[in-house]
């Protein structure tokens, strides 16, 4: 028995529009259309990147979020042509105190923190995200409790940084680095999960509280809702056809 990462939900004021911005930065389509929900997924069926879900949420963003996604590239070159297409969609550069680094900071319409990488080679095979990141005061632990809730292995893992990826070898990464930072209210982006359909969703939910979730009381959710060792919220979702088989 398991769960499988299905998605990365971001909470939108306008979903739609910031879906089309993701979906033309990627190269990937809009696979759900509703006014309570908009997908969009990778063009290839047969690969194991991750949906991205935006949800309608009148909230303004206030703080960094805790979980962006890192861009790959393939050259200096390509990394350019990549923040000048960001740009004209309608990113922008941010400053969250990254310094001098080879990566290019930007935030999508509605403030969302993104990276475009320098290439590098551990990414070379990632796709267009190469790593879905994820700020926590322990990587280890963070990545230990992920690790049971998603199937992914730990492929390393540090005091400062940990990273899990699929058993297949490809799609994203899940990166956990270390940061001071303090979480504060719920976060505009997160993971969601979904169990198989032969499994029994309560049981489940026992073997991730069992692994340190909590659960959290929400009404009107699709599913049913926890948080992670750190406080970040998940959702475990019915099982479904509309997401990723990863």
């Amino acid at each position: 028995m398991s769960t499988r990462l299905a998605c990365v939900v971001f909470d939108a004021d306008r979903p739609r529009f910031v879906a089309d911005f993701w979906a033309e930065l990627l190269g990937w389509t809009v696979t759900i259309d509703r006014p309570d929900e908009v997908d969009v997924a990778a063009p290839d069926p047969d690969g194991l990147d991750l949906a991205l879900t935006f949800l309608p949420e009148a909230r303004a963003k206030d703080r960094k979020n805790r979980m962006h996604l890192d861009l790959a590239s393939r050259s200096l070159d390509h990394q350019r042509v990549q923040v000048d297409r960001a740009l004209a969609l309608g990113a922008r550069h941010v400053d969250i105190g990254q310094g001098a680094v080879p990566w290019v900071v930007l935030a999508d319409p509605e403030g969302n923190e993104f990276c475009v990488l320098e290439p590098r080679e551990e990414y070379v095979d990632t796709g267009a995200v190469a790593a879905i990141v994820i700020d926590t005061h322990d990587p280890a632990r963070l990545a230990e409790f992920w690790s049971t809730a998603s199937g992914w292995p730990i492929a390393y893992g540090g005091a400062r940084v940990a990273g899990l990826r699929s058993a297949t070898g490809l799609g994203s990464w899940l990166e956990f680095v270390q940061t001071r930072d303090v979480k504060s209210g719920r976060n505009r982006l997160r993971l969601d999960l979904a169990s198989f359909p032969a499994d029994d969703p309560a049981a489940e939910v026992a073997r991730l509280r069992a692994a340190g979730a909590t659960q959290i009381d929400a009404d009107g959710v699709p599913g049913v809702v926890l948080a992670d060792p750190e406080t970040n919220e998940f959702c475990l979702r019915r099982p479904t056809p509309d997401y990723s088989s990863v």
